[in-house]
């Protein structure tokens, strides 16, 4: 694919249509079931823009904020916007489902906790991108598709 998406004489559109369908469909697999710490985020939108300068074939030496670059490349950051829709749309159907997925996806198992710091959980970075305030309000909201389909589509207008 590195031919395709650095040919200057393919349009910057074509090329980016071909990232989105062959090569982050790759990337995000299995992106439903992440957590996403802020460290994570980081490598995330660093990829993307990896992805865009080599496409730009604008070398890692070259003076040029990421800012420049989404403007050379008639795009903004758009990845974790993405995966957080799938994880959204993901977390609602299990949460309707009210089977096993439901108890782990909420982290409602019986036992003792571990040790340390705990985990983050998948809710608590949903609730906060959905800006639903507690996780609660979210699990809440998945009970009726409509209003769980606004808020995802109010969250992925904001951006992140």
């Amino acid at each position: 694919m590195k031919t395709v998406l650095t040919n200057k004489n393919i349009s910057i559109r074509t090329r980016r249509r071909a990232l989105e369908c062959y090569i982050e469909p790759i990337l995000m697999y299995g992106c439903e079931a992440w957590t996403i710490s802020k460290q994570t985020q980081k490598k995330l939108e660093a990829t993307e823009m990896w992805f865009l300068r080599r496409m730009l074939r604008i070398s890692w030496t070259a003076k040029k904020t990421n800012d420049t670059v989404l403007e050379e490349a008639h795009t903004t950051r758009l990845l974790i916007s993405k995966i957080r829709k799938r994880q959204a749309t993901f977390f609602g159907h299990v949460m309707r489902r009210k089977k096993l997925e439901n108890l782990v996806t909420t982290g409602m198992l019986e036992g003792k906790r571990s040790r340390g710091k705990q985990r983050e959980k998948l809710i608590e970075g949903l609730a906060d991108w959905l800006k639903a305030g507690k996780s609660l309000e979210a699990i809440e909201a998945t009970k009726d598709r409509k209003k769980w389909r606004t808020m995802i589509a109010n969250a992925v207008k904001q951006g992140t």
